[in-house]
């Protein structure tokens, strides 16, 4: 396994990822921030399965996805089964967006799994968090982009295969 990316320079593609794809696809601007994501929160998940041995989580209020899921549909409301289509097809692009720069930074080829939709906050076993990027929006939204690693990794850089 190869060092691939040091977290710094992770947190770098993250954000510009999450700040693009968000207002491209929902019409949203989020802004790094300390506001965690209330109580009332959903959780999408993936968990890259070829090149990283990483996840990615984003938590955030049902609020903010159900504004961010009414935009992107052109609509005054949305229901809970089109609110949780809405947040795994935008974490899906998400995801595969930062797959590709990770691979323009580092040349390693990635692979994820379909993103997984929770009510609630969800924690993936077996993993720990690296980092968390924290965002919100003008409406006071809050989100949490959490990067896990497998619990036995501890040098801080993301692995990768060649």
């Amino acid at each position: 396994m190869n060092t691939a990316m040091e977290k710094e320079a992770l947190a770098q593609i993250l954000d510009q990822a999450v700040q693009d794809v968000t207002e491209c696809t929902a019409g949203v601007r989020l802004h790094q921030g300390e506001q965690s994501p209330g109580e009332d929160l959903c959780t999408v998940q993936i968990t890259f399965d070829r090149g990283f041995h990483t996840s990615l989580t984003l938590c955030a209020d049902k609020g903010l996805l159900y504004r961010m899921a009414c935009n992107s549909f052109h609509e005054d409301s949305v229901s809970p089964e089109d609110l949780e289509e809405f947040t795994k097809e935008y974490f899906n692009v998400l995801c595969g967006r930062i797959a590709g720069s990770m691979f323009q930074a580092t040349k390693v080829p990635a692979h994820f799994g379909p993103p997984v939709f929770y009510h609630g906050r969800y924690e993936p076993e077996g993993r720990e968090i690296q980092f968390v990027l924290t965002y919100s929006n003008e409406h006071f939204g809050g989100a949490q982009l959490i990067h896990h690693v497998p619990s036995s990794d501890k040098d801080g850089a993301v692995s990768g295969e060649a």
